[in-house]
């Protein structure tokens, strides 16, 4: 897994004269040294995994017991982390894509934000003693346990949000700069069963014991995460990339290079016709499981089903989705991610449209909760992240994935305020989450399409080259 000298590409010998090899940029894998590196990477993901599955169920478990309104929840929950992403992602993405180091240009984002990020959770694991302290210690000048603990538990999150949105970018980019080309499918979907079984673990065994355990059950996990993406600094290696743009000879303070900086940044991403379709496409199908993901816990509860019950649905879906993610991979690879995804998005619309009208009952809801989110995965896996990997220019990969993200982000931080709205007006009628997940994947569909037509444009499955590509491997 070492790298190239960088004065000279790799050497490739022909298939007569050794092992089959694999490159990605400077990179050279043998079958064993990809191996590894698919082991290396897959110890980070099942930390980074039980990370996402866990932490957003948990802080939405502890908010409510804090009996927050379904506006500030989907506000704290969803459009919190959205403002921080928008903040946050470009500027470290920019920095990465153009960063050079003895550690790479990945890496060394990682080690800073890995730190950063544990913080953030254990202090969320700590809040129900923290707040209920922090009361105590203010005694008369306190504002009240209810608005202390909702601070308390704000502050974490935001140090997390802030964290976990800087790294998000890094680590897919890391995949993206050391997994050969031709493997990103099939390995996105070992990457995908790896994050279904922490689903299961978490839900099956751990989620029913969130309500007399949370703060032990989170400090675990802290320390899962830490320990698994400190071991990815260390055993993963980048290659040599070529030298970034040269710096601007007329830049003469911090101040007028930032802005320099946001001008190339908006050029670059914004200004080319089919990145723009192609970021609406992504933020829309991305956007489809969101009402659903965010009111999920709240409308099951609504319904009757118990802690335990619901953690197992979510485990049912993830067997599902285990089953169903090397094939997903396998597709991607085999057709492209964009076409994968328009099919899992017209399979999302029908499920969530059923859903909209008939999932009033402990029963309904059940198969179509198991259903919306078998299809959710099959999105994920063989679409989602790819379509990005696969249209995007490599040596950029993170500063256009980032321009993506904040499409996302504008988008999070209204939808899921909006169908809180609905829910409240409504009196609680959580089923229109799904005539909200309806809307959104249809018009999904439309946009992918729209940008699988500007795909085939630009060369398609045979021929595509990225529009502003400066990488010609």
């Amino acid at each position: 897994m070492r790298p190239s000298p960088p004065e000279t590409a790799p050497s490739i010998p022909s298939p007569d004269s050794g092992p089959k090899i694999w490159t990605a940029g400077t990179l050279v894998y043998t079958r064993r040294a990809l191996l590894v590196l698919f082991a290396f990477l897959l110890i980070g993901d099942f930390a980074w995994s039980m990370r996402e599955r866990s932490v957003g169920p948990m802080a939405q478990w502890y908010l409510k017991q804090l009996e927050v309104s379904n506006l500030l929840f989907g506000l704290m929950i969803t459009s919190l982390p959205a403002v921080i992403g928008l903040i946050v992602t470009p500027i470290i993405s920019y920095r990465s894509d153009r960063h050079r180091g003895p550690r790479g240009r990945r890496i060394p984002f990682l080690m800073a934000t890995t730190p950063v990020a544990a913080f953030g959770m254990a202090g969320i694991a700590l809040s129900p003693i923290i707040g209920p302290w922090l009361h105590e210690a203010l005694g008369a000048n306190s504002p009240g346990y209810h608005l202390v603990s909702v601070l308390c538990f704000g502050f974490f999150w935001t140090v997390f949000d802030f964290a976990q949105s800087a790294s998000y970018a890094v680590f897919h980019a890391l995949i993206n700069d050391v997994v050969p080309r031709p493997f990103l499918g099939r390995f996105y979907g070992l990457f995908r069963m790896v994050s279904l079984l922490d689903g299961i673990i978490f839900n099956y065994w751990l989620f029913g014991k969130v309500e007399t355990h949370f703060t032990v059950l989170l400090l675990a996990i802290t320390g899962v995460y830490a320990i698994g993406l400190t071991w990815v600094c260390f055993k993963v290696k980048e290659g040599t990339y070529p030298p970034p743009p040269p710096p601007d000879p007329h830049r003469v303070n911090p101040v007028s290079g930032f802005f320099r900086a946001v001008r190339t940044y908006a050029r670059e991403c914004f200004t080319n016709r089919f990145y723009l379709v192609v970021f609406f496409a992504m933020t829309i199908a991305n956007l489809s499981v969101l009402p659903i993901n965010t009111f999920s816990l709240p409308y099951a509860q609504s319904l009757g089903l118990n802690m335990d019950f619901y953690g197992k649905l979510f485990a049912i879906t993830f067997v599902c989705s285990i089953v169903l993610a090397y094939p997903m991979g396998w597709l991607a690879d085999a057709f492209h991610p964009l076409r994968v995804a328009i099919v899992a998005q017209i399979g999302y619309a029908a499920v969530s449209l059923w859903g909209a009208l008939y999932a009033d009952t402990a029963a309904t809801f059940t198969w179509v909760f198991v259903a919306q989110g078998v299809l959710a995965g099959c999105y994920n896996t063989g679409g989602g992240l790819l379509i990005g990997l696969r249209l995007f220019p490599r040596l950029k990969y993170a500063q256009f994935a980032s321009a993506a993200a904040l499409f996302f982000a504008f988008a999070t931080m209204l939808i899921a305020p909006v169908v809180g709205q609905v829910i409240d007006f409504t009196g609680n009628t959580y089923r229109h989450a799904f005539s909200a997940g309806f809307l959104v994947s249809a018009s999904a569909v439309v946009l992918l399409l729209l940008a699988h037509r500007g795909f085939e444009r630009h060369g398609g499955i045979k021929n595509y080259r990225a529009p502003l590509d400066e990488d010609d491997s």
